[in-house]
């Protein structure tokens, strides 16, 4: 039989065409590094062309850095974090300053508190202290084991700032002093306690119990 062309191309024509595969990944898969498109490397470069030499990531890095932010929203924003600082600024010191007027609060009721306690337990013993005032009025506490209990008692009231109003010759002072008597007293210019018939107490500036005395007036 005839054959019309060369050997060769009869024989191109009776074998089937094999596959044509394009590898169109970017990323060569053993380098690990951009391709670079075949239109891009065939195609020729002047000088107004743009360079296509980095990779996805930095062309990526040089769009974001190509977008600015407008001055009024960058003024806006920080004139807003500004103002959200100073705004927790003063919470924060309304909130210290509360709970130092809290604390000084708490620390001014305690003292008060114990205070009154004291006070309340001094008040109890006053009758007590009466009858050891009696008792030595009379010569009953001049020596013995009771003298040195009184004694003590005492002693220990006076550790927690109780004090005895019994003085004479004193100008009368109607906020320590209850005046039952009054009598002309000679040589005087003022009232004055003469005479003190029931012991008043006080702690500190607080009168627990005006003295009981008999008041000289000037004549």
């Amino acid at each position: 039989m005839p054959h019309h062309g060369n050997e060769a191309e009869h024989s191109e024509g009776n074998e089937p065409r094999k596959p044509v595969i394009r590898d169109n990944r970017k990323v060569d898969p053993e380098t690990g590094e951009a391709r670079q498109p075949d239109s891009e490397a065939t195609a020729p470069t002047d000088g107004n062309a743009a360079p296509t030499d980095g990779d996805a990531l930095s062309q990526a890095e040089e769009i974001l850095n190509g977008v600015e932010v407008p001055a009024e929203e960058s003024v806006a924003s920080g004139a807003a974090a500004e103002a959200q600082a100073a705004e927790l600024r003063n919470d924060l010191l309304r909130l210290q300053a509360e709970y130092v007027n809290y604390r000084k609060r708490v620390e001014r009721d305690r003292a008060v508190a114990g205070e009154m306690a004291v006070i309340g337990v001094l008040n109890s013993l006053l009758p007590v202290l009466d009858d050891v005032d009696a008792a030595r009025q009379h010569g009953d506490l001049e020596d013995g084991p009771f003298a040195a209990i009184a004694t003590k008692l005492e002693n220990a009231l006076k550790t927690y700032g109780l004090e005895r109003i019994a003085d004479t010759g004193v100008e009368f002072d109607p906020t320590i002093h209850e005046a039952l008597i009054q009598q002309p007293g000679e040589d005087i210019e003022v009232d004055t306690v003469s005479q003190v018939l029931r012991s008043g107490y006080r702690s500190g500036e607080r009168v627990l119990r005006a003295a009981q005395v008999i008041v000289a007036v000037p004549a």
